[in-house]
């Protein structure tokens, strides 16, 4: 099955690094126009070296203000990728609101910012699209000191609904992806105790943990015309961790 995306524009979120920086070359390959988002800038123009053609936007997408003024002016897209996000590892009892505050900044309140400003220009052109957001296991499993990452995904799984409920008639799609533990430089960073890890992989019955291309190649059916008729579903790439 081969997906093109020619014709169509494209923006994603997080796109310094992992997960984003891969969906942004695989869209170019596929024939899109992109939007690059990140709040580093370094990782914006290594990007673009990289991927000549794509246009950058550097921003904090956790400062709702500095995000709408941002892409006030990236033009019609079709396609969208919420991939912005930071994982803030705490003990529960060691909870701070900093942490609090900026975990859901940017995990789910991007997400509604970017969204509103792509889909309200989705809708006043008359056009259908498609919209995934980066979700994670975590949003259905409890972990030792994710207890607001955990949340946060939470909160994003029926966020990812009640868009797809409400933008359904306008003729625009919402799912999300939820991965695994994937080997980006974030989940190489966090997952560094080797009993951690083999607790883990003990209960991915595919014995693994995810690579970013796995979860790449998931949003790019979501995005696709080959998924025209799914929206409001939260597609685990966890190897079968949540059949547990």
């Amino acid at each position: 099955m081969e997906i093109s995306f020619a014709g169509r524009r494209a923006l994603v979120t997080g796109a310094g690094k992992g997960i984003g920086r891969d969906t942004v070359k695989a869209l170019k390959a596929g024939g899109a126009d992109v939007v690059a988002v990140s709040r580093t800038l370094e990782d914006l123009e290594s990007l673009a070296r990289e991927c000549p053609g794509v246009k950058t936007v550097c921003v904090d997408l956790g400062d709702w203000s500095a995000t709408e003024a941002a892409l006030s002016s990236v033009g019609d897209i079709d396609l969208l990728v919420n991939n912005a996000g930071v994982a803030l590892l705490q003990p529960f009892l060691e909870i701070t609101q900093e942490m609090f505050d900026r975990s859901f900044d940017v995990n789910v309140r991007a997400a509604i910012v970017v969204s509103q400003i792509v889909a309200r220009r989705m809708i006043e052109r008359g056009v259908s699209g498609a919209i995934v957001n980066v979700s994670s296991q975590a949003s259905q499993s409890a972990l030792q000191n994710h207890a607001v990452y955990c949340a946060t995904k939470g909160a994003l799984d029926m966020l990812t609904k009640v868009m797809a409920l409400e933008l359904g008639p306008k003729k625009i799609r919402v799912n999300c992806v939820n991965p695994t533990v994937v080997m980006t430089a974030m989940g190489r960073a966090n997952w560094t105790d080797p009993q951690e890890v083999a607790t883990m992989l003990n209960r991915i019955p595919l014995g693994r943990f995810a690579e970013v291309e796995d979860v790449v190649h998931s949003i790019l059916f979501l995005l696709s015309d080959q998924s025209a008729m799914i929206t409001g579903t939260c597609l685990p790439v966890d190897g079968g961790y949540l059949v547990g």
